[in-house]
């Protein structure tokens, strides 16, 4: 798999301690327009910065989708579990 076809699907935890999931093709620059640009997520925009906390790579955007999905069902503690599996 290379960087181009690259999916994330990942969690950030925002200054006031919630949790934030969305998808991406390049992390460190989503984390960037979270934190400083327009671009970032309305929900973010008002709760930088931003840290990312977790992610998990998939090779179609589709996956990647249907994880982040998944992710946003879970509850607050089973997000926070995930962060002590992987980063």
């Amino acid at each position: 798999m290379s960087k181009a076809d690259t999916y994330y699907a990942y969690l950030l935890e925002c200054a006031d301690g919630t949790l934030y999931a969305g998808v991406t093709t390049d992390l460190e620059r989503r984390v960037v327009e979270h934190n400083t640009s327009p671009k970032g997520a309305k929900y973010t925009r008002a709760r930088r910065p931003v840290v990312m906390r977790y992610h998990e790579s998939f090779e179609t955007m589709s996956d990647a989708t249907k994880r982040e999905a998944a992710i946003k069902k879970l509850g607050r503690t089973q997000k926070l579990m995930l962060f002590e599996q992987k980063s």
